[in-house]
């Protein structure tokens, strides 16, 4: 063996010739992670946030040896804690506030939002609801986030399900709030700063809030485009989400901006609308709110600016 051999280490052994040899492969694996924070950072920041809620609950369990069932008086405490993180996270990242609450009935209804880049704003609504009602809105939440190890458990303490239909009917028959995006992930991808609403012929929540005979309360939550922003709207991309219904577009964001979701009135139960004229009622209803509410197109240091205004006091 030659000292230039030697000198490259050659003579360790067979395993370590190979990687002298490639010594680039070795940094693959932690380049795509890499690229993975980049493009999706603020996703992963709340999946984080899901699971450090699992793990809160995993303990809580174990310690105070809490039953199954998480509607349980029980669970109250684990509750408390978590609406109490979401509380601090909502008000140092966006002074995060809810307006017109007064106009959610004490019985069931069908609340429908628009979903913005990260449904962020949905969290914080769950937490601040229950902070001052002391009720946990049901939230409809697309199939694939139930795929995610470990969080079936804190799903069911914060009531996120993937119904059918008659059980969104059963839940509201039994007097429960249910929270639905129509426009779903596609409206997440495709939507921007203009906060056009993307629901295409999407009339299943008014069906059932027909079937349920219960009110539709619109919701908006201003700034959400601000505090995350969609990139990457593509056709490429386009194709792959409406082939597979899997895919969340690159994002960038965390931005402090003022977030606020604006409740609007409530549209009674009519025996006599279809579910097509509910829906677009529905659809026309939200569209007023974010015209009130919100400045279009977006504007990121506008919304920041925001932070120093006072407006609602409903938290």
């Amino acid at each position: 063996m030659t000292d230039e051999s030697r000198d490259n280490g050659l003579e360790q052994g067979p395993t370590q010739y190979i990687l002298a040899g490639y010594p680039d492969v070795m940094l693959y694996p932690f380049a795509m992670l890499g690229i993975l924070i980049i493009l999706y950072y603020p996703v992963l920041v709340s999946v984080l946030a899901m699971y450090i809620g699992s793990t809160i609950c995993v303990i809580c369990r174990k310690i105070c040896n809490l039953p199954e069932d998480t509607d349980n008086k029980l669970w109250d405490k684990t509750k408390k804690i978590l609406t109490t993180l979401a509380y601090v996270l909502g008000k140092i990242l966006h002074g995060y506030e809810i307006c017109g609450i007064e106009n959610l009935p004490k019985g069931p209804a069908v609340l429908v939002y628009y979903h913005g880049a990260l449904a962020m704003d949905q969290y914080l609504f769950m937490f601040t609801l229950y902070r001052i009602t002391g009720r946990f809105c049901f939230s409809v939440m697309d199939h694939f986030l139930f795929h995610l190890l470990g969080l079936k458990q804190f799903f069911r303490v914060i009531h996120c399900i993937h119904p059918t239909r008659q059980e969104c009917v059963t839940l509201l028959e039994k007097g429960h709030l249910l929270a639905v995006a129509p426009g779903g992930i596609r409206e997440q991808n495709y939507g921007d700063n203009t906060y056009k609403l993307i629901w295409r012929q999407r009339k299943g929540f008014a069906q059932v809030a027909i079937d349920a005979k219960v009110p539709i309360i619109p919701m908006f939550t201003q700034n959400i485009r601000e505090g995350y922003v969609i990139y990457g709207n593509i056709r490429p991309m386009q194709w792959f989400y409406e082939k597979t219904r899997m895919l969340v577009f690159p994002m960038y964001g965390l931005f402090p901006v003022k977030i606020r979701t604006h409740i609007g009135q409530p549209i009674p139960y009519d025996p006599n609308i279809t579910a097509a004229e509910l829906a677009e009622k529905t659809k026309i209803a939200i569209e007023a709110l974010r015209d009130k509410h919100q400045k279009i197109p977006g504007s990121i240091l506008s919304a920041l600016g925001e932070r120093f205004e006072m407006h609602c006091k409903n938290e």
